[in-house]
């Protein structure tokens, strides 16, 4: 291909990427070495109070902000290196937790307990959303034919619905006098609460992501046995090898490249966890770092924000995200060294 065709049909995505991607990153990494603030004033006020004989006045000093000739704010940026990072991961209030031995400590402070839950979070649901997508792709496959197109669409039902409706709906079931929470109340006779407790809630959390990114494994997974090769099964039947033997030694070593695409588009996924945390109203218990994100974007009594914090918190989320891609990435790396 000559580099003028090629340029043609790559030059709108470089562009596009750019634009979208590289921009907006090289500007967060910007924003969390600098602070952006109104720039103030004092100025002499005079208040008069009426009276009987006469007004009573007085002056005192009240800061205010400077506008420009547009009725605008004045703002002035400052480089401060890596202290929002240091806002974000008070290295103080670490050292001490560590130093006290302290679990309870630690998760006080809000970025590691937002790291500790992200991290379980992620690393816990990978297994059984692989798990369980194999699961349904194994038993579609091996469903009759005239039920399989059903049983498939009734598969995806979980996929299908919007992240923050789901998680709604998962928690209206439990929350209060709910279905599902006056069930098991009837069943255990006991009162339950579901979301009292944090555990609780992580829990529901966890089953509610793989009830909702399972049916994307099972797709992949019913895609890739379908071009499992017959004459390599055949053979394994024939040597007497069992179901799980043919799934263990045949089936899944097949499956592994899309292990891997599934691994790294649920790390990255997960390790963005935000709409579970809506949907469950769970900030009171539980946050990510991505919601940690968006607290510093929240506007404060003052009316500003918090930007070059949540830009730190951007920036250290990316960085968790590219350390645990680099073990399903290396191996990829090796194995196309190996071809």
């Amino acid at each position: 291909m000559k580099k003028k065709t090629f340029a043609i049909f790559v030059g709108p995505s470089v562009f596009m990427m750019v634009l979208f991607i590289a921009a907006p990153l090289l500007s967060v990494l910007w924003q969390s070495f600098h602070v952006t603030q109104p720039v103030y004033e004092q100025v002499e006020v005079e208040i008069c109070t009426p009276g009987l004989l006469g007004s009573v006045c007085t002056t005192e000093m009240k800061t205010r902000p400077l506008l420009n000739d547009n009725g605008k704010i004045l703002t002035e940026t400052t480089f401060v290196g890596l202290q929002s990072y240091r806002n974000v991961i008070e290295p103080d209030k670490l050292r001490t937790a560590i130093a006290r031995g302290s679990w309870r400590d630690l998760m006080n402070i809000r970025f590691w307990s937002a790291l500790r839950f992200t991290l379980v979070f992620t690393i816990l649901t990978l297994p059984l959303v692989l798990g369980t997508g194999l699961l349904i792709a194994l038993a579609v496959n091996n469903t009759l034919q005239r039920i399989k197109g059903p049983v498939i669409f009734v598969s995806l039902l979980p996929f299908i619905i919007t992240p923050v409706i789901g998680a709604l709906s998962i928690r209206w079931l439990f929350l209060g006098d709910g279905i599902l929470t006056a069930g098991l109340e009837w069943w255990l006779d006991r009162d339950i609460a579901m979301f009292a407790q944090a555990w609780t809630i992580e829990l529901m959390m966890y089953i509610y992501r793989v009830w909702h990114v399972a049916p994307f494994a099972f797709v992949v997974f019913y895609a890739g046995l379908q071009t499992v090769n017959n004459d390599a099964l055949e053979a394994a039947i024939i040597d007497g090898a069992t179901r799980w033997q043919r799934l263990r030694y045949v089936i899944i070593p097949h499956l592994m490249p899309l292990v891997i695409f599934l691994t790294l588009i649920h790390l990255m996924d997960a390790y963005r966890v935000f709409e579970e945390i809506v949907g469950f109203s769970a900030s009171a218990h539980v946050i990510s770092l991505q919601w940690l994100t968006y607290e510093f974007l929240l506007q404060d009594g003052t009316g500003a924000r918090a930007i070059s914090r949540a830009s730190a918190s951007a920036i250290l989320t990316m960085i968790g995200i590219a350390i645990l891609l680099g073990v399903p990435l290396r191996r990829v790396w090796r194995e196309q060294r190996g071809s």
